[in-house]
């Protein structure tokens, strides 16, 4: 499979910011395989949205796009679990 790219928004640098240093190291190579594979077999649609989906990295959630005519993930955000569906 391709490559696709990946874009953040800009509140994931304060998302991820706010976390322990351990945890940003797990996000972070979860979020880089999201190029190899965007839509991985753990990774779940969200309802009640077009075309977002969630990947579960510990106690957090990434929550994603997928633009597959332009082959780019864009990360909206990283938060919490007890936060993320607010």
């Amino acid at each position: 499979m391709a490559s696709y790219s990946l874009l953040y928004r800009p509140s994931v640098e304060k998302d991820l910011r706010s976390l322990p240093r351990e945890a940003i190291a797990r996000i972070v190579r979860q979020i880089d395989a999201l190029q190899q594979d965007p839509l991985p077999r753990h990774s779940v649609k969200l309802a009640g949205s077009e075309g977002l989906y969630r990947i579960r990295v510990g106690n957090y959630r990434v929550v994603y796009g997928v633009d597959r005519h332009a082959r780019q993930v864009t990360v909206h955000y990283v938060r919490h679990r007890r936060d993320v569906y607010r």
